[in-house]
């Protein structure tokens, strides 16, 4: 770059104060602009639609969190056939893809990624690798997990490991294994990178150097008009051994300096996006990723929220493109309801919810529409019941035992922490969990509120925030969904948890406190779906008008608590384990649902919970999160009450 590259070529061209061409300045700007933006189609969302004013990248929730930048590299992988192959890596809420390989079967790939990571942040990594044959979508066929922090943290010096890849549909088949490498970049070297890679935007002779005029043109570009006043002294500054250009390290040390003063950089060179002064580490993190992704050094695309989203193939991306499908996060209405996507509290990332796809589509016909729902009122809410109640006295007969086979490998992880019974279907879908399988929190506090089933979870703070948020059906309320109870006014203004389990969960449900069974009221009503599709659609009230037993328990730390057990289509049957009258812990068994999908709501008094914060965010953002029973729920902020102690005369002793 040297001295001559940037110097006027004719005496005619007029200069700003600052020595810089007029003529050439605009036009130079547009070719820096140009460069940067040359792989912006890499920022589109999955859906095609730009992500606006949102950030593309993850932010430290707190400075304290930051573990560093790691690189992750899909190198290859060894496979058992040969076909044209393809890679996803899936952590927190970001999914990207590696390119296609040639017909193999050992595909070579070397397509990396960098991510933040954060000390309490998602950390877990998954690996697929599909085959890619299909016209529609590709078959997934092997599998594996990476904890970042172990992979990053063990005794070795090479930064790459071998991971066996298992089957999906069968446990503990290995189908191939893929060789992936890790390493962490050091903050002093990620300062030096990031500023190589600015300094290589406006390097136009690649000499690795920048004369006074370049260096205007890079502080034009980062959008802050006090720095561009500032030219000639941050030159100067930046120029420590007066040679008259400014190398990668004298710029890395000038941004570093400035960043502690006064930052020059405003807005991300790269996507143009706003940087908070104040953020320093954010606004550090968010350019370097940027600029892997803005120049062109990843492989990987991005954009998508899952695995099954990123191997999509062209038939698929043709109905998004036409409104006929789309993938969402949040709210299930219209071409949306298609896919359902919620968060893994446990793996911290986006997961795909395994539901058939001729059944997503009768759902959306019957409960998104008002014809659909006129059908209902015509009979067919009678029929679909009726449907129901037989279908479940077929699974308690020993010949459905022959049915089990065919859905046993979508609850390959749930078999191994259950007791298997198996001489009806019912039998086997309502199997109970061998002892520890599911610890509960903070055992022996009773302030702490407890998940009361393994599902999809929603908490608002107020009813009036799961109608904004999740419910759509115009007629939801708590009278209404309580029925006739005599303390129902209790709960008014109170906080809602909804529970929502799917076909391949444990469908066993438990206590969420601790405290004294008051009653169970059985409130009769029809058996819509509890799916989100119904849930989230105007035209009907799936949580007022489904059959559902209502509890009320006591508590000293919360109050009271409505436990309201909703039944679902082929959910005709709820079966409790405990009586009114029955003194329980917090994660003690309460009942079952038999086949199908089901609901349980919770809600508590007002002001008498703490809801945890994730589980909240989440909601607002219209977004279920995945729990485990006993995972904490939230805490007591009421002042405990006493309850009264049992009649000890009533209690018979063996």
């Amino acid at each position: 770059m040297g001295h001559g590259s940037s110097k006027s070529s004719s005496s005619d061209d007029s200069t700003n104060g600052d020595g810089t061409n007029s003529r050439s300045h605009s036009s130079r700007r547009e070719r820096i602009k140009k460069k940067l933006h040359l792989h912006r189609h890499l920022h589109r969302r999955g859906d095609g639609s730009s992500r606006g004013s949102h950030s593309r990248h993850p932010k430290l929730s707190s400075l304290e969190d930051f573990a560093g930048i790691a690189l992750v590299t899909l190198i290859s992988a060894e496979m058992k056939f040969k076909d044209k192959w393809l890679a996803c890596i899936s952590i927190g809420e970001q999914t990207f893809r590696s390119e296609i390989s040639d017909q193999t079967i050992k595909p070579q790939w070397n397509s990396e990624k960098k991510f933040l990571l954060e000390s309490n942040g998602p950390h877990v990594a998954k690996i697929t690798v599909f085959e890619t044959n299909r016209i529609s979508k590709n078959h997934l066929i092997g599998y594996c997990e990476v904890d970042l922090f172990k992979f990053l943290s063990r005794d070795s010096d090479s930064d790459v490991e071998v991971f066996e890849l298992l089957d999906p549909s069968s446990p503990g088949v290995v189908v191939g294994n893929i060789s992936i490498s890790c390493s962490i970049e050091d903050p002093t070297e990620t300062e030096k990178s990031f500023a190589r890679r600015i300094l290589s935007i406006v390097d136009y002779n690649g000499d690795g150097q920048l004369s006074f005029s370049e260096f205007s043109e890079l502080i034009n570009v980062f959008g802050n008009q006090h720095a561009e006043e500032k030219k000639v002294e941050l030159f100067k500054a930046a120029d420590a051994n007066g040679d008259g250009v400014v190398s990668i390290d004298e710029l890395a040390t000038l941004l570093a300096t400035q960043q502690e003063k006064e930052p020059l950089i405003n807005n991300c060179p790269v996507c143009g996006e706003f940087l908070e002064v104040s953020d320093k580490l954010n606004s550090m993190i968010h350019m370097s990723l940027c600029f892997d992704e803005g120049t062109g050094n990843q492989v990987m695309t991005g954009g998508f929220l899952t695995d099954k989203q990123a191997s999509y193939g062209w038939m698929f991306k043709l109905s998004e493109w036409a409104h006929v499908s789309s993938y969402d996060a949040g709210l299930n209405s219209g071409s949306n309801a298609s896919h359902i996507v919620v968060f893994d509290r446990k793996k911290k990332r986006l997961v795909e919810e395994i539901i058939d796809g001729k059944i997503v589509l009768s759902m959306r016909a019957i409960y998104q529409s008002k014809v659909g729902l006129g059908i209902m009122d015509k009979g067919a809410k009678e029929l679909l019941q009726s449907i129901s109640e037989k279908q479940g006295k077929k699974m308690n007969l020993p010949e459905s035992a022959k049915d089990i086979p065919a859905i046993k490998s979508i609850w390959l992880k749930l078999n191994t922490l259950c007791i298997i019974l198996r001489q009806t279907f019912n039998e086997f879908f309502i199997r109970e969990l061998k002892p520890g399988a599911r610890p509960v929190a903070c055992e022996g506090r009773d302030d702490v509120a407890v998940c009361a089933a393994d599902c999809r979870l929603m908490t608002f703070n107020t009813v009036e925030d799961s109608l904004r948020f999740w419910i759509k059906g115009k007629k939801f309320s708590l009278r209404g969904l309580l029925g006739n109870i005599p303390c129902s006014d209790t709960f008014i203004g109170g906080t809602l948890v909804i529970f929502r389990l799917a076909p391949q969960d444990y469908h066993r449900f438990h206590f969420p406190v601790s405290g004294k069974i008051e009653q169970i009221v059985d409130v009769p009503g029809c058996l819509y779906t509890v799916n989100p599709i119904a849930v989230n659609s105007k035209y009907c009230n799936v949580f007022t008008e489904n059959k559902r037993a209502v509890s009320i328990i006591s508590t000293a730390d919360f109050g009271k608590v409505a436990f309201v057990a909703i039944g679902a289509t082929m959910v005709g049957s709820i079966t409790f384990t405990k009586k009114a009258g029955d003194y329980v812990q917090k994660g003690d068994e309460f009942g079952y649902f038999s086949f199908g999908g089901s609901t349980v709501i919770c809600v508590f008094e007002k002001d008498s919970i703490a809801l945890d914060e994730d589980l909240l965010a989440y909601s607002a953002r219209s977004i279920e999160t995945l729990v485990s029973v006993g995972m904490q729920l939230g805490v007591s902020v009421r002042k405990r009450a006493q309850l009264p102690l049992p009649d000890i005369r009533n209690i018979t002793i063996f």
